[in-house]
């Protein structure tokens, strides 16, 4: 399986739970890139509707920055 590489930029909330996950997870040495796949890897084989899910995730981030001044 080839790797592709990109950038994201993400909350520092966000931040802060990968690095919990991280902490938690301290005997596997993974990285931040690493614990991200993992998560992205076990949202996209759950039975959910990711396009509806995913929708409705950046409407919700979407009025929460337009609230904020």
């Amino acid at each position: 399986m080839s790797k592709e590489k990109f950038g994201i930029s993400v909350g520092e909330g966000i931040v802060q739970q990968i690095d919990e996950f991280g902490d938690k997870c301290d005997d596997l040495q993974a990285s931040r890139s690493e614990i991200i796949e993992a998560i992205l890897t076990a949202y996209l084989r759950s039975d959910a509707d990711h396009v509806e899910r995913v929708r409705e995730l950046i409407i919700c981030r979407n009025k929460e920055h337009s609230i904020q001044f």
